[in-house]
C-alpha cells in the first residue's frame, strides 16, 4: 500500500516526523498481516484471543481493536458474525485486510499526537484514493491533492506520487467509458461521446503548475531529482500527436503497462526521498486543532516499543 503523507490540507504524522513514520509504517503493516493470517489459517487461536486468553496489550490485540472500533469512522462498524469469519482464499483476506487498513491511513494523514484536522467523510469512500494507497507499493509515498503556502497564499496542487527513483504529478481525467478525450490545444481538450462533444480546461495547466511549484521547492536545497509529469485516464482512450514535454499521456489502451510497471518497481524507500518528503510537507499548508488535554488516542497501538 502507498502510504498517504498528505491529504489536501490535513495535518500530516509524515510532516510531524517523516523519516520515522514511512519505516515505521511498513514494518507495522508487515508485522500485522502475518498475525491476521495466523488468525485466519489457526481457528483455535482465534477463538482464544477473542476470549482473552492473550494479553489485551499485545500488538495484535490493539490492532484487532482498531479494527472493530468505529470512532474514526461511524460508519465502520462490522457485526460479531463478520469479524469472526474471516475471509478464506488469501486474495480476498489480502483485501479484507487492505479495507480494514484504510481508515487508519487516513487518521494518520489527518492528525498526530496533538493536533487533529477534520477530514471531510467523503474521503472514506473516494475510489481514487483507494487505487492509489491499495494498489501500489509501500515504498510509494502520495500526496493528495495538497495545498502548497506559497508566500502566504494558498495554491492547489494535483496528486503526487514520491518513489525512491522519481516525482510523478498526476491529473486523473475520467468521463464516460464510451467517450474518447482528444488532446486539442494548450488551453482546451474535447470529449467527444457518441455524436457529442464538449471542451473542458487542459489538464496540462494544473499539471504545469504544480510542476513549477515542486520544482521550485527543490531548488531551495539544490536537489536534482526527476520530476514527470502524466495525464491518466482507465477509462478513456485518449488521442494525441505527440506528448508535451516531460509528459506521458496514459489513456486505457496504455494504462495497464503503465501500472505494471508502477508495481513492479522494486526498491528501497531512499534518503533521498524522505528529504524530498520533508522538504514538500514543509512548504504545504496544514489546517488543524489541538486536541483537548482529555481526549484519548484511543485508536493507537504501538510495535514494539513505539507509539503509533
Amino acid at each position: 500500500m502507498a502510504q498517504l503523507i498528505k491529504l489536501q490540507d490535513y495535518i500530516s504524522r509524515y510532516e510531524w516526523n517523516p523519516y520515522r513514520y514511512p519505516s515505521q509504517y511498513m514494518r507495522l503493516k508487515q508485522d500485522n498481516w502475518k498475525k491476521i493470517q495466523y488468525q485466519s489459517e489457526n481457528e483455535n487461536t482465534v477463538e482464544a484471543e477473542e476470549e482473552g486468553h492473550v494479553e489485551q496489550n499485545s500488538a495484535f490485540s490493539k490492532w484487532k481493536s482498531f479494527f472493530k472500533t468505529g470512532n474514526w469512522h461511524a460508519e465502520e462498524k462490522d457485526s460479531d458474525e463478520e469479524e469472526n469469519n474471516l475471509p478464506k482464499t488469501e486474495k480476498d483476506l489480502k483485501q479484507y485486510f487492505l479495507d480494514k487498513l484504510f481508515p487508519l491511513q487516513l487518521k494518520w494523514a489527518t492528525s498526530t499526537v496533538t493536533d487533529v484536522s477534520f477530514m471531510d467523510k467523503r474521503f472514506y469512500h473516494d475510489d481514487r484514493l483507494k487505487f492509489f494507497l491499495q494498489r501500489f507499493p509501500d515504498t510509494y509515498l502520495l500526496m493528495y491533492y495538497p495545498i502548497f503556502n506559497i508566500k502566504n497564499a494558498p495554491v492547489d496542487g494535483e496528486i503526487i506520487l514520491l518513489s525512491p527513483i522519481g516525482i510523478e504529478i498526476i491529473y486523473i481525467i475520467e468521463e464516460e467509458p464510451k467517450a474518447k478525450i482528444v488532446a486539442d490545444d494548450e488551453r482546451t481538450w474535447i470529449v467527444k461521446d457518441k455524436e457529442e462533444q464538449s471542451k473542458i480546461l487542459s489538464p496540462m495547466i494544473a499539471l504545469k503548475r504544480t510542476e513549477q511549484l515542486v520544482r521550485s521547492i527543490l531548488s531551495i536545497e539544490d536537489i536534482e531529482f526527476p520530476v514527470n509529469k502524466v495525464v491518466l485516464s482507465r477509462v478513456n482512450n485518449i488521442e494525441f500527436h505527440s506528448e508535451p514535454f516531460n509528459t506521458k499521456i496514459i489513456g486505457k489502451y496504455s494504462y495497464e503497462k503503465w501500472f505494471k510497471e508502477k508495481r513492479s518497481l522494486v526498491s528501497p524507500l531512499k534518503s533521498s526521498q524522505l528529504k524530498i518528503a520533508d522538504l514538500l510537507l514543509k512548504n504545504c499548508r496544514s489546517t488543524f486543532v489541538k486536541r483537548p488535554e482529555w481526549e484519548e488516542d484511543t485508536n493507537t497501538f504501538s510495535v514494539g516499543k513505539e507509539d503509533v
